[in-house]
């Protein structure tokens, strides 16, 4: 599979997840790739989690990490 249609299905995982109204809640790092634990903010018991082995889908959570802090200062302000 070539590394953008492998950079494709992630980003159309981590969209999916945010759609659905999932927060992230925990990403590990590791030279496998980046973990990310997701949940929802009314039921904290309904996990789900995702493996992001490329670069670009790395780059792309983290833009959706930093927008999901800017969200949550912005509410305690």
């Amino acid at each position: 599979m070539s590394s953008f249609k492998e950079f494709a299905l992630e980003k159309e995982k981590i969209d999916f997840y945010q759609d659905k109204g999932y927060k992230i809640s925990k990403v590990t790092e590791s030279l496998d790739g980046a973990y990310v634990e997701y949940e929802l903010q009314e039921n904290q018991e309904d996990k789900h989690s995702i493996v992001l082995n490329t670069a670009d889908g790395r780059k792309y959570l983290s833009s959706i990490v930093f927008e999901q802090q800017k969200e949550r200062f912005s509410k305690q302000d």
